[in-house]
């Protein structure tokens, strides 16, 4: 059978065994009427006054927004956002980049990601710099014991509004909500205690799962200590089409949209495949190495022990250069050695988390990896498997396990399967 796998920005088209099993996310088409769903949403809040309500002529407001990497339509939410906030004068709103511990975005990613109308405004636009200590400030400690520095800009802002989009995530249960602050917000060694060894190893830091997810949990407790004011989530298909919009109180908007995407994401399968081919859903989300761990982590929940998987991620932003993900990725011989090193008792390094995973992931399975941006010899160091062709490593694969069994997720992480129990 012929297949589109979701590959940079064109996708690519394979041919693959027509008994490949077929696994995507239950198809939501776009709302017939974005704008009007997205005011609906923001003038019928869940727990919370109104925008117009709220918010007064004076106050500093404060959005958090995803960055380049993630596939948000803002340049779609923010006008009808900005709509409701047409009381309030442009140069008294502040856009945050909520990028976490990833890089900057260029003027040309944020023109693309917020839109001309957006970056024309009058909003002050800012990079979130989790490294910069003079742009953070101490708002306290979690119960866990986990240190939280937050930009400080936000944290001087009068009304604070979060926006993101909610899907499954491979280890904070889902993305978008209380993510917004932490980590997209947070200092770099918030960010380190969130993600260290102990709670990436955590049997309920997973797809999906928020009940004592220790990472779900700590989010949420650091987004209650400089509160959120106000939040809009959405859910989108494959087309960036935004197929369900929640507004209000941050944790109710999250809990409904996290039930929504729950229903469409997760499909169920009856047993674990031979061989699973896996995308990072194209981009901006398979921009990267270091994201598209996410795709073999989705292709992993369905892979047999000591099967194949085939990852197809264009990586156009190459490993990336910035953070130390690869740095920790070729520090040592093998995927069990790395596990080793990174539950070794002190060590501490930016980026251990992704390692963590795609390490737990290959010390089970083979994984190959089908980027045009990635050199033979930069995959090899990864511990991955380069490939020129994904139709003839998939018949090479399949003659090993002899014509066994074999799945496709064209859309990667949009998609979560999972073995009914």
């Amino acid at each position: 059978m012929k297949i589109r796998l979701a590959y940079g920005k064109e996708g690519l088209a394979v041919e693959l065994p027509d008994h490949a099993t077929l696994i995507e996310p239950d198809y939501i088409p776009s709302l017939p009427d974005e704008t009007g769903a997205l005011k609906t949403a923001l003038r019928n809040p869940i727990g919370t006054m109104t925008l117009r309500q709220a918010t007064i002529p004076g106050h500093k407001i404060g959005i958090s927004v995803c960055d380049i990497t993630r596939p948000i339509p803002s340049d779609r939410i923010l006008p009808v956002l900005l709509g409701e906030l047409a009381h309030i004068p442009p140069s008294d709103i502040t856009i945050f980049l909520a990028t976490g511990t990833h890089r900057s975005n260029n003027n040309q990613e944020i023109e693309s990601m917020l839109g001309e109308f957006v970056v024309n405004h009058g909003c002050k636009i800012v990079n979130h710099d989790a490294f910069d200590s003079k742009a953070l400030t101490r708002v306290g400690v979690t119960e866990g014991g986990i240190p939280v520095f937050l930009n400080k800009e936000w944290a001087g802002c009068d009304f604070r509004i979060t926006t993101g989009f909610v899907e499954p995530h491979f280890f904070a249960g889902f993305s978008g909500g209380p993510k917004m602050v932490a980590p997209g917000l947070a200092g770099f060694d918030t960010t380190m205690a969130l993600h260290n060894a102990e709670m990436i190893s955590h049997p309920n830091a997973r797809w999906g799962i928020t009940k004592g997810n220790p990472i779900h949990d700590s989010i949420r407790e650091i987004a209650r200590m400089i509160p959120v004011n106000f939040s809009l989530d959405v859910t989108i298909n494959k087309n960036r089409g935004i197929t369900s919009v929640y507004a209000g109180n941050i944790f109710e908007v999250h809990r409904a949209a996290s039930r929504f995407a729950l229903s469409t994401a997760m499909q169920g399968v009856n047993k674990p495949f031979d061989v699973v081919v896996t995308t990072n859903s194209g981009y901006p989300l398979d921009m990267n190495l270091y994201q598209a761990v996410k795709g073999m982590s989705a292709a992993s929940q369905v892979v047999k022990k000591g099967g194949s998987i085939v990852c197809v991620a264009e990586c156009s932003d190459g490993i990336p250069d910035h953070g130390r993900y690869y740095e920790i990725l070729t520090s040592a011989e093998s995927p069990a050695a790395l596990l080793d090193m990174i539950n070794t008792p002190g060590f501490d390094k930016h980026d251990q988390w992704q390692v963590q995973i795609q390490a737990l992931i290959q010390a089970e399975s083979d994984v190959y990896l089908k980027s045009d941006f990635l050199s033979d010899n930069q995959i090899k160091r990864a511990h991955l498997i380069p490939v020129e062709d994904v139709a003839n490593t998939v018949n090479h694969l399949m003659g090993k396990a002899n014509n066994g069994t074999i799945c496709v997720l064209p859309e990667g992480p949009q998609t979560i399967p999972f073995i009914r129990r």
